[in-house]
This record gives C-alpha cells, sequence and structure tokens, in this order.
C-alpha cells in the first residue's frame, strides 16, 4: 500500500508547515514516509508544491505519480503544471466553496472550502491546518496525531494560535469524514517500530555531522539551497559551543574559515554555486598555506543565478579544478540524508589529517528532501592531528608522504609561519627555484597514497551484466527505479576524487554501464574517461531544475537493457 500526496498552491500559504506536520503526523502513525519540496524563487505567489509519499515500506525517493492532489489555491493555474503527473485515478481537491462542476482532463474536481473552513475557526491563514485535518480522514489516520503535532509546533505562537489551529484540523477532518469520495478505502499497515524513527531533511543531517566531525566554526553567507546548514548550526551554536558568523560576503566567510583553522579550530563554511565562485581564490591560498578546511557545496542550476531554488548536479567539475596553480583536494558527494551526516563528519577528519580542502557536494534535491530511518550510525571519535611545535618547528618540513606535521600559535615554543607566497620549511618567502620544485612536489604527495576512505559501493545483483553508476543524491532514485531488474546492479560514489579504486574493476566488469547524472553534460563521466580512461558507457541526463522521477530512470533503464539505447 503506497500513496503520492501533492500539496501545492503559492508561496505564503503555508505548504511550509504541512511539509512538516504532516510527515510527522505519518511517522506517529507508524508509517514510512519520504517528503520533497519545489517552489519558485519568490515571497508570495507563483506556484510551489511539495510531494510527501507514504507507504507500508521505506521510501525514500522522487515519483511522478500524483495519487491525492490538495491545492490551497481556487486557482486551476497549478493543475495545469502538474497534469503530467495527476494519476487517472486520482483524487484532485480544489479550495473552492462554488457547487459548480469542475473537471480537468476528463477527471472531477472535488470543491472544498478550506479558506472558508480557516476563517470559521478564526483566520485565513489556518488553511494548512485544514488541509492537516483533511489528509489525516483521507487516509483514516488517528486524528489525536494531527492535534499532537499543532501542539508542537504551534506551542510557543503564543494567544490562542495553537487552540485556533486545532480547530482547524477538526473542521477540515470532519469535512472530509462526510464525503465518502474522499476516503482511502485501503488500511496502511502500522509499524509500531517506525514511530521511534528520526525524521530529518538533508540540511539538518549535514549540519549534524559537522558537529560529529569537531566543528567549532562556521561563517557563510546565506545562500539557497545551503543556508539550512548555517541556521541549523546556529541553532546548536549555545549547546555546543559553535562559533556562528554571517558574515558580509563569501570572500570573507572562506578567509574567516580560514584563520579559524591556523588557530586551531574545525571550521565550515556552506554556500552553493555562486557564493562558492567568490571563494576561489581564497581557496588557492588554502592549498598554498597547506590549510584544511571543509567547504559544503549545495549544488543549484546555473550560470549565474540560473534556478536558485531548484536541483542540479553540475557544479562537480568546478569543485575539482576551481582554484589557480595545482594542488590537492578531496570531494565527498552523499547520496542520501544517513550519508550526508557521514560524509561530512568524515570530511573533518580527511581535511584535518591530510591538511586540504574538502568538499561536501550536496543539492537542492538532498538538502530539501525528508524521509524516516532508524538511526544514524556512530562515526570515529575526532582525532587531534595538531602538534605541539618546539623551537625549531618546521610548519611545512618536507616529508615522504608530503604531510607536514601541522602547528597552532600558542601551543608550544615554535613559531607557526604561514605565507601565500611559496616558502620554504619554515614558510619564509622564498624565490628559489629548487625549493619550489620541492614544495610543489611535496603538496602534490599529500594523496599519492590515499586510502578508499569511502569505496565505491555496489547495490544488488553481484554477478550483474548491466550497471548503472551514479553520484550523489540520484542514489536512492536509481537504486528504487531499478530494484526488481534482474542483471543490474548501481554503483554509486560518495568519493568522487580521488576516484576510489575498486571503481575501475566494476566497471570492466560490466557487459554495459549507463551513468547517471543531473546535469547536461555528464560531468561525472567526463572525469571516469580522464582518470581510468574509460569509455564505453551510456549516459542519461537531467538538467530541467527537477530530479529524475523513479519512474523515467526506470523506463530509461528498462530500454537500455533491451539494446535500445
Amino acid at each position: 500500500m503506497e500513496l503520492s500526496i501533492l500539496i501545492c498552491g503559492e508561496a505564503g500559504q503555508g505548504i511550509q508547515t504541512i511539509e512538516y506536520l504532516f510527515p510527522n503526523v505519518l511517522k506517529d502513525s507508524g508509517l514510512n514516509v519520504y517528503s520533497y519540496k519545489e517552489y519558485m524563487s519568490r515571497v508570495r505567489g507563483g506556484s510551489n508544491s511539495t510531494l510527501i509519499r507514504v507507504s507500508d515500506r521505506p521510501v525514500r525517493a522522487f515519483c511522478r505519480k500524483v495519487d491525492v492532489l490538495v491545492s490551497l489555491s481556487s486557482q486551476t493555474t497549478h493543475l495545469s503544471r502538474l497534469s503530467d503527473r495527476i494519476d487517472s485515478d486520482a483524487i484532485i481537491i480544489l479550495d473552492s466553496d462554488s457547487n459548480t462542476k469542475l473537471y480537468h482532463n476528463g477527471k472531477i474536481i472535488h470543491q472544498v472550502p478550506i479558506s472558508k473552513l480557516a476563517l470559521q475557526a478564526g483566520n485565513k491563514v489556518y488553511s494548512n491546518s485544514v488541509v492537516l485535518g483533511m489528509l489525516c480522514s483521507i487516509l483514516n489516520l488517528p486524528f489525536e496525531n494531527a492535534l499532537s503535532a499543532i501542539e508542537k509546533w504551534f506551542c510557543n505562537k503564543g494567544g490562542n494560535i495553537c487552540e485556533e489551529n486545532k480547530i482547524a484540523a477538526k473542521l477540515g477532518y470532519e469535512n472530509i469524514s462526510t464525503n465518502s469520495d474522499l476516503r482511502i478505502r485501503k488500511d496502511f499497515n502500522s509499524d509500531p517500530r517506525v514511530k521511534e524513527h528520526l525524521l530529518i531533511n538533508g540540511a539538518e543531517a549535514v549540519a549534524i555531522g559537522a558537529l560529529a566531525g569537531g566543528c567549532n566554526f562556521v561563517s557563510s553567507y546565506p545562500m539557497s539551497p545551503s543556508t539550512g546548514v548555517l541556521t541549523n548550526l546556529a541553532a546548536y551554536s549555545r549547546e555546543f559551543d559553535i562559533i556562528v558568523e554571517q558574515a558580509e560576503d563569501e570572500i570573507s566567510a572562506i578567509n574567516m574559515a580560514l584563520g579559524a583553522w591556523y588557530a586551531g579550530a574545525r571550521a565550515l563554511v556552506t554556500t552553493s554555486g555562486g557564493g562558492f565562485a567568490l571563494m576561489v581564490e581564497a581557496l588557492s591560498l588554502a592549498g598554498a598555506i597547506e590549510s584544511p578546511i571543509v567547504i559544503h557545496l549545495a549544488q543549484r542550476p546555473g550560470p549565474a543565478t540560473g534556478l536558485p531554488t531548484r536541483t542540479e548536479q553540475a557544479d562537480l567539475l568546478f569543485a575539482l579544478f576551481s582554484g589557480h596553480g595545482e594542488f590537492e583536494r578531496v570531494i565527498l558527494a552523499p547520496g542520501n540524508i544517513e550519508q550526508a551526516f557521514s560524509c561530512t563528519a568524515k570530511a573533518f577528519e580527511i581535511s584535518d589529517k591530510y591538511q586540504v580542502p574538502v568538499f561536501v557536494l550536496t543539492d537542492q534535491y538532498l538538502m530539501d528532501t525528508i524521509y524516516n530511518f532508524d538511526s544514524l550510525k556512530k562515526v570515529e571519535p575526532c582525532f587531534n592531528h595538531v602538534v605541539k611545535t618546539t623551537d625549531n618547528y618546521k610548519r611545512y618540513e618536507i616529508t615522504q608522504d608530503g604531510i607536514s606535521p601541522r602547528g597552532i600559535p600558542g601551543f608550544g615554543d615554535g613559531l607557526v609561519c604561514v605565507d601565500s607566497d611559496e616558502h620554504d620549511e619554515f614558510g619564509r618567502i622564498t624565490e628559489n627555484f629548487t625549493i619550489r620544485k620541492k614544495m610543489v612536489e611535496k603538496r602534490l604527495r599529500k594523496l599519492k597514497d590515499f586510502s578508499d576512505e569511502v569505496p565505491a559501493e555496489l547495490i544488488g545483483n553481484e554477478d550483474y551484466r548491466y550497471l548503472i553508476l551514479c553520484f550523489g543524491s540520484t542514489r536512492e532514485i536509481v537504486v528504487e527505479a531499478v530494484k526488481d531488474f534482474d542483471e543490474v546492479a548501481v554503483v554509486h560514489l560518495q568519493q568522487i576524487h580521488p576516484l576510489p579504486s575498486n571503481l575501475s574493476r566494476y566497471l570492466r566488469m560490466a557487459q554495459k554501464v549507463l551513468i547517471v547524472e543531473s546535469n547536461a553534460t555528464s560531468q561525472l563521466g567526463k572525469l571516469i574517461k580522464m582518470d581510468l580512461g574509460f569509455n564505453n558507457f551510456e549516459t542519461l541526463n537531467k538538467y530541467n531544475g527537477l530530479p529524475f522521477y523513479v519512474e523515467e530512470v526506470r523506463d530509461f533503464a528498462k530500454r537500455f537493457v533491451k539494446g535500445e539505447i
């Protein structure tokens, strides 16, 4: 038993409140839930929507199909935009108290006076609570779970707001309960274990992962879709003693973070493509002074402002090749919420150990995805890589593995000298050609024997003939799309650079390879050609600003396996 429910309307109508409340109601009812929102770049108006999947089994991916559509608007323009996703027997509900019969592509539109019921409860803004009650009634869910969610969400709002929202939810619940055409006749199988699950989004997972990685300093300039990480860390700042700085711009933000690492902190910057573009010069500074730094880069469609509230995976090569000069970096790309936590935590350890920038590459899709899961895996405790300096301390001592002992000012007797100019082992400026050559080679040795911190992950049939390769947030979509295919396996990459050593073997074992990417130019494919010399693959790309639908990946994979592609 599974249903896909789409809530749509204009910005400012409270869809985000439903997006929070209803998944919590579903989880508290013992049901698995997945949620993803797609929204326009505006504060009021436009056409926004949130997809909520509810199922007896775990669900973690975006789908095209819509079984129930509820519009908080009285306009049918939202329906036209979503018409290709509405199932043939879907329930369509529109905010209207008109008695006129309405149809959309031959489907009847059920008109419910959502705004009128909200006004009856006390204010039109309570329309979202009316819809919450309606959804509970449509799915035959315990109404007390809706009341509990409203209590948690509105308890600190003051006045009669909490009680009036409860009244609004009750009015919505009762309105649907009297109309048998709007009720789902099948019951879901509730699992009491789900009630104890976590329910967080990708931005929260990155923030918590940063905490687990020892982050105690974050400096950023707000930029969608990365801002959620900054605000979540700000919320944790007092409890975990984190310095949070909203800088005047991204240039200041990354330089503050480098200063924090120099002083002994574990610092993070969180940004998106346009913001990272301003950080590139300081990224090279990190390469020159061999400073650790963790950069959370939440991708969105470009160039320029592009589609600032949509999703894409088009900054992979930008992260890889950004910066002037030659220096090493590591790129991690988590595939789901659990990995967003573990990758971010690991990023701090890798950056500190190897003294290189580490990217955590996400996107709007992952940042705004919500689903339930049982727990987060424990991560390794933070290891202190800072050394106590001596009188003869050399910050850039030539070593076999290229990693020099890193000291910080005030910890020991030595002088911790760093400089953006080329320097000798003590950190003093030099133009000696021999020293220059040794320093370049030292910096480039750091990842020569880089272990597979995150090996390529094989999912599915180990005796595969067909291999589908993906990275980052497309993981759960691809896995669900091909889960019932014979002779098909999925390889997902969390570690993008350096590429894991086991990837080449997986690729060459396959009869045919398909690479799935949310970009137009197959950036992962280009990287694999360049690094591994492997070019025997087909590609599936999407770059309209929406994530892949499970259905479109499934349909393409069927044709791929049949040899039609």
